[in-house]
């Protein structure tokens, strides 16, 4: 297991790793099979970072198995809940946690774990608790159910000094939008991922949409 390095470091690294990413692929899978197949056709894309949501028995096998066979892809472990899942996860060669949302007792223990965290929250109260505890970087859920970008410009004057990766309602119609903003670091979405084209098997169209996220994050940093 990672030794932990001191607060701000990791989250230095997670801000490092959010930037790299720009559109951070909100994935779920069912089968290890699936898991490889959608880790290929948006590495294939050039999307090299994803987040592995802990909503299906096999995640964890699956998080590990992607690990050990796709090292070169950067994975966080998502819909972390406890600290269970942080071990879990951890254990599993997780990159870094993010959690849809943070209640105290998750905030404290991502504050201790080994590997950098992106605690989700919802309002500048939620945003300012976990400020105290040093995080600088923080996922905004839902995004456009609690304001969107106008929460994002209102949240970027008290907490100037932190960033953000919207997810919920972001789509590639408006992945620009907010990549425009000054606190945004990435996006986080699931549009790439259409499920009809993954109960078809149709991963090139995955592969096509993520190239298209991928070229959105470039026009948008090159603006």
């Amino acid at each position: 297991m990672p030794q932990a390095s001191p607060m701000s470091d990791r989250q230095q690294r997670a801000a490092e790793l959010l930037r790299a990413a720009g559109v951070l692929p909100v994935i779920t899978v069912d089968t290890l099979d699936q898991a490889r197949a959608l880790a290929d056709a948006l590495l294939e894309g050039g999307l090299t970072t994803l987040e592995l949501t802990l909503r299906t028995p096999i995640a964890i096998d699956a998080l590990a198995m992607l690990k050990r066979e796709r090292p070169e892809i950067v994975i966080g472990a998502g819909t972390v809940l406890n600290a269970e899942n942080i071990r879990a996860s951890i254990d599993a060669g997780a990159d870094f946690l993010v959690t849809p949302g943070t209640t105290p007792r998750l905030a404290e223990a991502l504050a201790q774990a080994a590997v950098p965290a992106v605690p989700g929250a919802a309002t500048p109260t939620e945003f300012l608790a976990l400020r105290d505890l040093g995080f600088r970087n923080c996922k905004l859920f839902p995004a456009n159910a609690v304001g969107g970008l106008a929460m994002l410009k209102g949240l970027a004057g008290p907490v100037q000094d932190m960033r953000f990766c919207p997810t919920g309602g972001i789509s590639a119609a408006n992945a620009a939008e907010f990549l425009a903003q000054p606190n945004v670091l990435c996006v986080g979405g699931s549009w790439m991922l259409d499920k009809a084209w993954l109960a078809a098997g149709d991963y090139a169209r995955v592969r096509e949409a993520s190239a298209q996220a991928a070229a959105i994050v470039r026009e948008a940093r090159a603006a």
